[in-house]
């Protein structure tokens, strides 16, 4: 019945009923003074995660955005509370996910009064996001939530905020005829690609590296992007964000680009002539590390022009890069490529050099006395199942688990190239959320635990299943490298307390322990793992060593050796 009439006591009511039409079932956050939408979550059955700290509510949205490729929704309150969330509206932004944040605001009736938590919103906000909207009037409510969803979903996907002042929030809001529902995007799955610059580079490339970006996470469906790969006959490279978009096992993966690249994934880069980039930005830590970027050309493609770097020689190509990757694959199965046969040949040696390196560095960590970082990563890995996530931190000692072969395998996410403390220890609480069925492991250091401590802690109960490994270095430890790169004395600079455990998290939900003795280092995750299994929160604290460093930064020379 097109002309029929539906009211809602309030907007809060009127934005979930939406919400639950467009499938959210989660909402995280820390709603303000007004409880009106926790009550409309209740009426509507839509789970309601309760946060601490409103940046980490962000977080978690964001981890259950990255994971599941869903709108991840985020409710907070006003004034402060938006401004203590715009961190983590900057990791949303820069991870390019979908998030709808749910503020409220001062009533429309006391603006420029000076009220209680006035603060334009809109204007803070406006920076760190795709689309911010503050709604006037109980007639908008309905329209500017569909909005908000479509902006969110995008192409391009990204954060988005909404705005709903005291006055408009209480009043009654009247649907005539159907919810409007969100658009429906024409797929078109294989298409000809016309011939042009692009698709000329991709056939002459003798030498070709792929370079996937995070934008291909949950575009990646049947390994197109590995079957692309493998048809031109490319090294396979992930920058960090992209980690779980492709398969880690397959033969021509080598690893993460730039910062994090092992030496032998270095030489293939030096070798290369042709680099396609897939649906990522050529920022720093993805192009800068122990060799400068080979001058040669970049086959860019992305669906926001905001990802399309102007730096770099080659054609740029503004599509959806799952598109790209199916018409190219078409065309070079049509007319053949001219990759060079003994490249794969190279690519092969390089990945037994990693496995080689990796190989003599848990020899090496095997004569230490206390637990090194490659080991845990190795008993990580070796205690795992087939269904897993590894949610990561970037600080000094964990980006360990950006290093290949250190880990493979499984699913990753990780934060953006903004790297905000405590991002990976909160949003692995929306990543369980996403993927309950799923091992999910947060690999982090004490800072970030810390950042995260309360909200792991009350949701605990109800939202756990998530096993933390904390590397425990007492404090910053990428700080106090650069502390004494520059020789500054560490007793007036004291950013670590190395071996330093955090205080011991409590409750009968939370098993906690702090890992020294190598001999139990595999059993104590197995029963950890276990407990998880069983819906409570394991935390592993191991101390780590200053000097326990992955290789490859070592070699780019941005730490002291």
């Amino acid at each position: 019945m097109s002309g029929a009439v539906k009211r809602y006591a309030d907007a809060w009511s009127a934005v979930v009923d939406v919400l639950v039409a467009n499938g959210v079932d989660t909402c995280f956050g820390l709603p303000g003074d007004d409880l009106e939408l926790l009550r409309a979550l209740d009426a509507a059955g839509v789970d309601l995660v309760p946060c601490r700290d409103q940046r980490n509510a962000m977080y978690m949205a964001t981890g259950y955005a990255l994971q599941s490729g869903r709108v991840g929704v985020c409710a907070l309150g006003k004034g402060p509370a938006v401004t203590h969330a715009a961190t983590g509206l900057l990791e949303a932004r820069e991870s390019g996910v979908p998030v709808l944040v749910l503020a409220a605001g001062a009533p429309e009736r006391r603006r420029g009064s000076g009220g209680f938590q006035e603060l334009d919103q809109v204007a803070v906000t406006a920076p760190l996001v795709r689309w911010a909207h503050r709604v006037g009037h109980a007639d908008r409510v309905v329209p500017a939530t569909v909005t908000a969803l479509t902006r969110a979903v995008g192409p391009p996907s990204g954060p988005v905020y909404l705005e709903m002042p005291d006055d408009v929030r209480a009043a009654e809001v009247v649907v005539t005829g159907p919810l409007p529902s969100l658009p429906v995007p024409l797929v078109l799955e294989s298409v000809p690609v016309l011939p042009g610059p692009a698709l000329e580079a991709i056939r002459t490339s003798r030498r070709p590296v792929v370079l996937v970006g995070g934008g291909m996470r949950h575009r990646n469906t049947d390994g197109v992007v590995e079957r692309f790969a493998g048809r031109l006959g490319a090294a396979l490279f992930t920058t960090a964000s992209g980690r779980g978009a492709v398969d880690e096992h397959h033969p021509a993966y080598c690893g993460s680009a730039g910062l994090y690249a092992t030496a032998p994934a270095r030489e293939l880069w030096a070798a290369c002539d042709l680099v396609v980039s897939l649906a990522g930005r050529l920022e720093e830590t993805a192009v800068e590390g122990g060799r400068p970027w080979p001058s040669v050309p970049v086959v860019q493609v992305n669906t926001d022009p905001g990802g399309l770097s102007a730096e770099f020689a080659g054609p740029r190509v503004l599509a959806d890069g799952r598109h790209a990757v199916l018409g190219w694959t078409r065309a070079l199965d049509e007319h053949g490529t001219a990759a060079d046969g003994e490249w794969a040949d190279t690519i092969g040696r390089a990945r037994k050099a990693m496995s080689l390196e990796a190989e003599t560095e848990l020899d090496r960590a095997a004569r230490h006395p206390e637990i090194r970082v490659a080991e845990l990563l190795a008993a990580l890995d070796a205690t795992s199942g087939e269904r897993r996530v590894l949610v990561q931190e970037n600080g000094l000692q964990d980006m360990w688990s950006y290093g290949y072969p250190y880990r493979a395998g499984g699913g990753s996410v990780v934060p953006s190239e903004q790297t905000p403390l405590g991002f990976g220890a909160a949003a692995a609480i929306g990543v369980k959320r996403a993927a309950p069925d799923h091992e999910v492991t947060a690999f982090v250091g004490d800072g970030a635990f810390l950042a995260a401590r309360a909200d792991i802690a009350v949701t605990a109960r109800d939202h756990g299943g998530i096993l933390y490994v904390v590397l425990c270095n007492g404090g910053y430890g990428w700080l106090d490298s650069q502390r004494a790169l520059l020789g500054l004395d560490a007793e007036r600079h004291p950013f670590t307390r190395p071996g330093a455990p955090p205080p011991a998290v409590d409750g009968p939900d939370i098993r906690h322990r702090v890992l020294r003795d190598k001999a139990a280092l595999t059993d104590e995750i197995r029963t950890a793992r276990r407990f998880c299994t069983q819906g409570g929160t394991a935390v592993l604290m191991v101390p780590v060593a200053p000097d326990d460093i992955l290789p490859p930064l070592r070699d780019a020379e941005v730490i002291p050796l």
